[in-house]
């Protein structure tokens, strides 16, 4: 399990207080610098607005994926936020943005990150896991709806 391992209900918020990207970013950053201390918050969000100025990862409607690479992670972490008023996100598609998944990898780690970003991929493609997905009420309902869809999407494979 990829993403089971990336993503853990202590960098889950269903709640994200930002309205904008940068916003967003930073918290999101924050539930990953208190979940991992040795993450520098500088660091990161530094990698994550570089990463996000070649382009919007903005990728589908409601849905982005902003990451960056950061010598502070070991493999790759993850955060999740949901936000149920929508972000001005600058999307590729115009639309604002509900689900954000920030990514943050080890610059020695590309197969890995690319293997996160597939399966991930994989996983937002599944209209069954994003019904009702912005509705759930806790961290650990989101983690283990990942957890669920993601055993499901190998069985399937």
């Amino acid at each position: 399990m990829i993403l089971g391992e990336v993503f853990s209900p202590r960098t889950i918020t269903v709640s994200l207080k930002g309205e904008t990207r940068d916003e967003v970013f930073e918290e999101l950053i924050d539930l990953l610098a208190g979940a991992y201390p040795e993450i520098s918050r500088a660091d990161a969000l530094r990698a994550v607005k570089e990463r996000e100025a070649k382009m919007s990862t903005g990728i589908k409607k409601g849905i982005a994926v902003p990451h960056g690479k950061s010598a502070d992670v070991k493999g790759v972490v993850g955060a999740v936020g949901i936000s149920r008023r929508g972000i001005d996100y600058d999307a590729l598609d115009s639309s604002p943005v509900n689900l954000v998944f920030l990514l943050l990898t080890d610059p020695k780690e590309c197969e890995y990150h690319l293997q996160v970003l597939n399966t991930l991929s994989n996983l937002l493609d599944t209209g069954a896991f994003l019904s009702g997905l912005t509705d759930l009420k806790t961290p650990q309902d989101v983690y283990s709806r990942i957890c669920k869809f993601e055993s499901l999407l190998a069985s399937e494979a």
